[in-house]
C-alpha cells in the first residue's frame, strides 16, 4: 500500500490554457497526394518515421506524468540532489550520498553510477522496460513494469515543475496540441482522512460521504497552491511569454486527479471524494481516474465497491467527468472470472465517459453487447498499444484496437507511461500504422477523436464525427484562417475546444502543403 502511496506523491501541475495562432495555408485538398505519398513511404521505416513524427496529434489523454520522465533525466536529477542508487537494484535512495559521503557496496553516489558506462547502462534499464528480458529474479514485464517506480520515485520529490517541462517538450516535439496529465496532489494527506472509515458495503458509501467531505476544502486549497507554485517553476523554465518560450509553452494542458485502487476502501473512498472536489474547485482538472495494477488482489476484491463510490459521488457532482482505468488485464494474469465485468461495471455503474486500455472486452460478459453500448454512448477507449504488450504481452491482432474500431467505439491513441515504456506518441502512431494498415485518413481521424473526447471544456467544432463534419457555424469557413468571422469566430472564443479542434485543422493543412510541396518538417 505504502509503495503505492508513494508512487503517485508529487502534486503535479497545469498551465494556463494555451492556444496557437498559425499562418494561412492551402486547403486539405491535399490530403489526397498526401495520402498517396504516405502509402509511397510506407515500407521507408526512416521516412515513415519522420514523417509521422511531424504528423499533427489531437491529444494524449491517458499520461502518467510522473511514469513519463525517462530514467536518464531521473539519474541527472539524483546526481543534482546528491542521491545514492544501490548498484545491484538500480533503486535511488532518499538520502544524500555524494562523493565525500560516507557509502556502501549498497548505495553509491548518483554521480559515480554516471561515470560507469556498465553501471549506467545496468540502472537505465532497471528503471524502465529498455533491454528487458524475463529472469528468475524479475520475471515479467507486468512485474518489472510496476517495480521500476518505487525505483526512481526518490529522485522526482524535488522535481515536480521538471517533469512537467519535460512532459510539454515531449509533447511538443510529438507535435501533440493537448494533453491530459494524471496526477494526485495532496494523496498522502488525502488518504489519511479515510483511514478509519470502515466500507463494506454500498449502503456504507454516503455515510462515509458525508463524514469527510467538509474535511477536504482546506487540502483544495493546498493542492491548489501547490498547482499555482509549480506552474510558475515551469513556466520560468520554459521561458513562457517570452520571444525564447520553449515549444511545451504551447501544448495545451488539463489534468485528471488519480486515486489509487489498491488501498483500504475507506482511503479510497476519501480520494473519489476529493477529486470530485478539486475538479469543481479547479477547471484546470478536468475529470477523475483511478490507478494502479487491477489485477492486485485489493483492486479486485473491491472493484465492484470503487465503482459504486464513483456512481454515488456522481449523484452529487453529476458534471465532473470519469477516465477509468477497465480491463487492463489478459488471461492468465488473473482467474477467468476476474475477466468478464470490469469494462461493464466502469460503464454501468460508474457512468465512466472513457475507458483506459479496455484490453479484456472480448472476455467480457456479452462482449458484442457492450461493444455496442459503449458505441451507442459513444464511450473512448484510450488505446496504449505498447505499454499492454509490454505489461500484459497483448499485441498486434491479440489487441482489441480493431474490434473497437470494427464496432463503432471511438478510440484514441495514448502513451501510458512514456518514461518507462521508453516510447513516445509518436512511436504509439507508428506502431498502429504497421499493426493494422492503417491509411492516412484513419490516422488524421484518431488524432480528431482524441481531441473531440478530451474533457477541455466547451462546445465541439464538429457536428458529427463518423464522418468528421464541422458544427454549421464553421461549416463553410477555410479552415486555413487561422481566425475565422462571423459565428465560427464567435464559436471558438467561447469554446476551448473548438479553438484547440480550429488549430488542429489549421496544423493539418500546414503538414500537408509541406508534403505536398516538399518542404523539410520543422522537428
Amino acid at each position: 500500500m505504502q509503495a503505492m502511496i508513494r508512487r503517485f506523491l508529487p502534486a503535479l501541475l497545469s498551465l494556463p490554457f494555451a492556444t496557437m495562432a498559425f499562418a494561412a495555408s492551402p486547403d486539405s485538398s491535399d490530403q489526397a497526394a498526401v495520402s498517396s505519398h504516405f502509402e509511397a513511404i510506407r515500407s521507408s521505416p526512416q521516412e515513415l518515421s519522420l514523417f509521422m513524427r511531424a504528423f499533427p496529434k489531437g491529444a494524449d489523454l491517458h499520461n502518467h506524468l510522473v511514469g513519463a520522465i525517462y530514467a536518464e533525466h531521473l539519474l541527472e536529477w539524483a546526481k543534482q540532489d546528491q542521491l545514492c542508487v544501490n548498484p545491484d537494484t538500480g533503486a535511488i535512495g532518499p538520502t544524500r550520498c555524494a562523493f565525500g559521503f560516507h557509502t556502501s557496496k549498497d548505495a553509491i553516489p548518483a554521480a559515480q553510477i554516471m561515470q560507469d558506462q556498465a553501471l549506467y547502462t545496468q540502472t537505465i534499464d532497471a528503471l524502465s522496460m529498455r533491454n528487458f528480458v524475463p529472469s528468475p529474479q524479475d520475471r515479467s514485464g507486468h512485474d518489472h513494469f510496476f517495480a521500476t517506480f518505487d525505483k526512481f520515485l526518490p529522485a522526482t520529490a524535488a522535481h515536480d515543475a521538471d517533469m512537467l517541462v519535460d512532459a510539454l517538450s515531449q509533447a511538443a516535439r510529438d507535435h501533440v496540441t493537448y494533453v491530459e496529465l494524471m496526477v494526485s496532489p495532496q494523496l498522502n494527506a488525502v488518504a489519511r482522512l479515510g483511514s478509519s472509515y470502515r466500507i463494506n458495503r454500498e449502503s456504507d458509501i454516503a455515510q462515509a460521504e458525508i463524514r469527510v467531505v467538509p474535511h477536504l476544502n482546506h487540502l483544495v486549497k493546498l493542492a491548489r497552491e501547490e498547482t499555482d507554485s509549480m506552474e510558475r517553476k515551469a513556466r520560468a523554465t520554459m521561458k513562457c511569454g517570452t520571444k525564447e518560450a520553449l515549444p511545451g509553452c504551447h501544448v495545451a494542458v488539463r489534468y485528471l486527479y488519480q486515486t489509487i485502487r489498491t488501498m483500504p476502501p475507506g482511503m479510497v473512498l476519501a480520494q473519489i471524494a476529493f477529486g470530485y472536489t478539486l475538479a469543481t474547485a479547479d477547471s484546470r482538472f478536468v475529470g477523475i481516474n483511478i490507478v494502479g495494477p487491477e489485477d492486485n488482489p485489493i483492486a479486485m476484491q473491491d472493484y465492484t465497491l470503487h465503482m459504486q463510490m464513483f456512481h454515488t459521488l456522481s449523484e452529487r457532482w453529476p458534471k465532473v467527468k470519469l477516465s477509468l482505468h477497465a480491463g487492463e488485464l489478459s488471461p492468465g494474469l488473473v482467474a477467468p472470472s476476474g475477466l468478464d465485468n470490469h469494462i461493464r461495471q466502469a460503464v454501468e455503474i460508474a457512468g465512466a465517459s472513457r475507458i483506459g486500455h479496455g484490453v479484456d472486452i472480448m472476455q467480457e460478459h456479452d462482449p458484442y453487447g457492450l461493444l455496442a453500448e459503449m458505441a451507442q454512448r459513444n464511450i473512448l477507449v484510450e488505446i496504449n498499444l505498447s505499454s499492454n504488450e509490454q505489461i500484459l504481452n497483448v499485441k498486434d491482432n491479440a489487441h482489441p484496437f480493431v474490434t473497437y474500431r470494427s464496432h463503432g467505439v471511438p478510440v484514441a491513441l495514448s502513451t501510458d507511461d512514456e518514461g518507462v515504456s521508453r516510447i513516445t506518441l509518436t512511436d504509439e502512431y507508428l506502431r498502429a500504422a504497421k499493426s493494422y494498415g492503417l491509411s492516412y485518413t484513419d490516422l488524421k481521424d484518431l488524432s480528431r477523436m482524441g481531441l473531440e473526447h478530451g474533457f477541455v471544456s466547451g462546445e465541439s467544432l464538429w457536428d458529427t464525427t463518423k464522418p468528421f463534419h464541422r458544427a454549421p457555424a464553421c461549416a463553410d469557413i477555410d479552415a486555413r484562417e487561422a481566425e475565422p468571422e462571423g459565428l465560427c469566430r464567435e464559436l471558438l472564443a467561447h469554446s476551448q475546444k473548438a479553438r484547440l479542434e480550429w488549430d488542429l485543422e489549421n496544423q493539418f493543412n500546414q503538414f500537408e502543403h509541406q508534403v505536398v510541396t516538399g518542404q523539410p518538417f520543422q522537428n
